[in-house]
């Protein structure tokens, strides 16, 4: 019985996937009708609390984006490519990495990624590798980042080990930055010389490369573009304070106030602030790039993340029993399930909230599971995710691509390493907090 439900989970899944979009939570409704209607598992209650967090911080950088915030960032991190386009392979998936972990999404990185390309090319420094560890950077941060959704939903499960914003912080922002360089430092040698890359020269001689067309919105207000970033950036600093802080928060009855109120009330109250100081209109951050990104993730963790839950809950002895022993010799195991799990759900939110409850249940050390959290960012692997689609398309020059064998990419080698080294370091580090 315990196979039938998770093959009608995966396939589910798998389906969601495929749909895209809002495909995976409304498929994960599905699997949810399927549990409880025909193999009568008790539903668990939906992850409110990640839903509306993620919600509030999405709505905050959303006023950000339409007030010319990102736009704003995209210019200074154009300005300091330039300055140093001889490493661009260094310092372009650092810029990446900043832009994920401010606004706490990865589909930042779209605004800079032409940037990237057309830098790299002007240089002729082969773009696929800027771009292909770039592209990796920029996920690798939502690990990292104190507002994200994946941290946000790691903190709520973590909340009753007495592990603060901080304690996931100190591990999970040099774990990654570790990986993202390693991978950096690997992806200088990738390929052959630009000047020597038979498709580039194809595309030279054909007549299909043309000038730069790049053109860089211009904002329209540089003021409120840098109140915007300001205010917002003020809001993550004060989160990572009260959340590192417990006194600093406001009490009642002796508990502090829990943090998912807090990211709440902070975020919400950011969103006004800076719509009522840039006076933009307030219909215009939901039709941007990061609010529609962020609206997909809250459907996907509503309906995965609570298929998820209902599954193991309602075979929490069966699971336990049968893979206990595993984990607990081989944690690195459960390491590889995120992997698999996040290369299948295509979120780490959602791989967050559908698996790590396992790990909880299993009895596994909190600050195991903070060490293995970048594991979750293994859906580089197949590479159909928009952010590496958007790379592909953005390099005129041929050389970052989809591989004969489909995994052999350009996206591949930095993906792993940084994964594998982030777990790495995420591990040693550990040993002096735990």
């Amino acid at each position: 019985m315990l196979t039938l439900q998770l093959l009608f989970v995966l396939v589910a899944i798998i389906i969601g996937a495929r749909l895209g979009g809002i495909g995976l939570g409304v498929m994960g409704g599905v699997g949810m009708a399927i549990l409880v209607f025909v193999f009568g598992l008790e539903p668990t209650s939906p992850p409110i609390d990640v839903m509306l967090m993620i919600a509030a911080v999405i709505s905050a950088a959303a006023a950000m984006q339409a007030a010319g915030g990102l736009d704003y960032l995209v210019m200074v991190a154009e300005k300091l490519l330039r300055k140093h386009p001889e490493h661009i392979t260094i310092v372009s998936p650092l810029v990446t990495y900043l832009f994920s972990f401010v606004a706490g999404t990865g589909h930042v990185a779209y605004s800079v990624l032409p940037v990237i390309a057309e830098v790299a090319h002007e240089t002729k420094i082969r773009p696929e590798r800027p771009l292909g560890i770039a592209v990796i950077a920029s996920q690798q941060a939502i690990t990292a980042s104190p507002i994200s959704a994946a941290t946000v939903a790691l903190l709520g499960l973590l909340a009753g080990f007495d592990i603060s914003l901080f304690d996931i912080l100190k591990v999970s922002i040099p774990a990654t930055l570790v990986g993202v360089l390693v991978g950096a430092f690997f992806s200088r040698k990738v390929g052959k010389e630009l000047m020597e890359d038979p498709e580039y020269l194809r595309r030279v001689e054909q007549g299909m490369i043309k000038e730069n067309n790049l053109e860089i919105n211009k904002i329209k207000s540089a003021g409120k573009a840098k109140i915007s970033v300001c205010l917002f950036l003020l809001s993550t600093l004060l989160i990572v304070l009260f959340g590192s802080i417990p006194g600093m928060r406001p009490s009642f009855n002796g508990t502090p106030l829990d943090m998912p109120e807090l990211i709440e009330i902070l975020m919400l109250s950011t969103c006004a602030i800076i719509l009522l100081i840039t006076k933009v209109n307030g219909i215009a951050p939901t039709q941007g790039s990061v609010f529609i990104a962020g609206m997909q993730a809250v459907i996907a963790i509503f309906g995965v993340a609570w298929m998820g839950d209902t599954f193991i809950n309602g075979n929490i002895t069966v699971i336990t029993e049968g893979v206990k022993d595993l984990v607990t010799q081989w944690p690195w195991l459960f390491a590889l399930a995120l992997f698999v799990m996040s290369i299948l759900l295509y979120s780490q939110a959602a791989t967050v909230r559908a698996i790590m409850p396992l790990g909880i249940a299993l009895g596994m050390s909190p600050w195991m599971l903070i060490a293995l959290f970048p594991a979750v960012n293994g859906y580089f692997f197949i590479p159909n995710y928009p952010t590496i689609v958007a790379a592909i398309n953005f390099d005129r020059t041929g050389s970052t691509r989809i591989g004969k064998y489909i995994l052999n990419h350009s996206f591949m080698m930095p993906g792993m390493i940084a994964t594998v080294c982030a777990v790495l370091t995420g591990l040693l580090l550990i040993q002096f907090y735990n």
